[in-house]
C-alpha cells in the first residue's frame, strides 16, 4: 500500500460570506461543494477545488461564527501551499495581491520552488507555489470560470508544513506508519533552528510532499479562525482505506474507526504531537448528488441529513451564491 498524496486540507473562518468571496473571486478557485459540518450541521462546510473537485485540489472550511482568532504555535498545521503553473504566474499573483490589497511577501526560494507567500482576511498562512520544477503527483485543471485567467490559475494543493515540538515522533508516523520517504531538507528562516525536512508519497513532487519543522522555542497553537483543522492523504479504494484503518489500529493510535463522508470514505488519527491525520478515498467525488457544471450552487446534504433539510437551512446565514 502507499498513499498517492495529498487528498484536501480543512482549515477554520468564522466568516462563511467572505471566506466564499475570498478563495472564488480573489484566488478564483471552484466552490465545488456548499454543504455542512456533518458532524454538527449547524455550520457550513464550503469545498474549494479544481474545476472537476479533484482529490489533491481540495481546500475545505468548517465555518464557525464567533469563532476565536488562531494563536500561532506548536503541534500545528502551519502552512498550506497552492500549486501554479510555472514561475511566471508568480510574478502576475504578486501584482494581483497588490491591486487587491491581500497581504504577501515576495517571491523566494523554498526546497527548489519559486513561492509567494500570503495570508486570507484571517490570517490564513498560506502561499503560491510554481510547478515548472516539479515532478510528480498531476495537478488539477483550473476553473474556466474563473476571474483569474486559465494559464494563471490555482491547480490544486502543494506541500503542506507542520510545526511540531517533537519533529523525531511526527518524522516516525510518516515514514513508518504511513510509508513516506524521506526527500530532502532545507534550512529555517527563523536563525538558530533546526532545518526543515521535507517527506514524500506515491509518486512525489508539490502535491504529495509533507514539510516537517521543529520549534521548541513556541508554546502549543490554540486552535481558532484562520487555523488549520486537519490535513487529509489520498487512497485509491474503500478496501485499501480499510487495510490502512487495520494497520494504525493495530499501532495503538486515537482514531475514529471508519468515516463515511458520502463524497469519500475516511478515517481519522491523531499523530504523537496531537496533529490530526485523515486518509480520503478518491471517490465517490462531488458530483455524486450534483451535475458537474453546476458543483457547489446550492447546499448539498449527504442522503442521512436530507430529512432534516428544512430545520437545517433554518439556521444557516444564506450565501446569496444562487442559493
Amino acid at each position: 500500500m502507499e498513499l498517492k498524496g495529498i487528498h484536501h486540507v480543512s482549515a477554520l473562518t468564522a466568516k462563511a460570506f467572505e471566506n466564499v468571496d475570498f478563495y472564488t473571486n480573489t484566488l478564483g478557485m471552484r466552490m465545488v461543494k456548499k454543504t455542512v459540518n456533518q458532524d454538527n450541521p449547524s455550520f457550513y462546510h464550503l469545498f474549494y477545488a479544481d474545476e472537476q473537485g479533484s482529490p489533491g485540489t481540495e481546500l475545505t472550511f468548517f465555518d464557525i461564527p464567533m469563532l476565536a482568532k488562531n494563536h500561532e504555535g506548536t503541534n500545528s498545521i502551519s502552512g498550506i501551499s497552492l500549486r501554479v503553473a510555472d514561475d511566471q504566474a508568480l510574478t502576475y499573483w504578486k501584482d494581483r495581491f497588490e491591486e487587491l490589497n491581500v497581504k504577501h511577501g515576495g517571491i523566494s526560494e523554498c526546497a527548489g520552488h519559486q513561492t509567494l507567500p500570503f495570508e486570507d482576511f484571517e490570517g490564513q498562512r498560506l502561499s503560491l507555489i510554481s510547478d515548472e520544477q516539479n515532478k510528480g503527483v498531476s495537478a488539477g485543471i483550473p476553473w474556466d470560470k474563473s476571474p483569474v485567467p486559465p494559464d494563471k490559475g490555482i491547480k490544486g494543493l502543494g506541500p503542506v508544513k507542520l510545526t511540531v515540538q517533537h519533529a523525531e515522533a511526527t518524522n516516525g508516523v510518516l515514514t513508518g506508519q504511513l510509508g513516506f520517504r524521506k526527500k530532502g531538507q532545507y534550512a529555517s528562516t527563523i536563525e538558530g533552528q533546526p532545518d526543515i525536512l521535507v517527506f514524500e508519497t506515491g509518486e512525489g513532487g508539490n502535491g504529495a510532499e509533507i514539510h516537517v519543522e521543529e520549534r521548541k522555542d513556541l508554546p502549543p497553537e490554540r486552535q481558532g479562525r484562520g487555523g488549520v483543522h486537519h490535513v487529509a492523504f489520498r487512497v485509491e479504494t474503500e478496501a485499501e482505506l480499510r487495510q490502512w484503518i487495520q494497520k494504525i489500529q493495530d499501532a495503538k493510535f486515537q482514531n475514529s474507526g471508519f468515516v463515511d463522508r458520502y463524497y469519500f470514505r475516511s478515517f481519522y488519527f491523531k499523530e504523537p504531537n496531537g496533529i490530526l491525520f485523515e486518509l480520503a478515498t478518491d471517490g465517490p467525488g462531488f458530483d455524486t448528488d450534483e451535475e458537474l457544471e453546476h458543483l457547489g450552487e446550492k447546499l448539498a446534504l449527504p442522503p442521512f441529513l436530507e430529512p432534516r433539510r428544512a430545520e437545517i437551512e433554518a439556521k444557516l446565514k444564506p450565501l446569496n451564491i444562487r442559493d
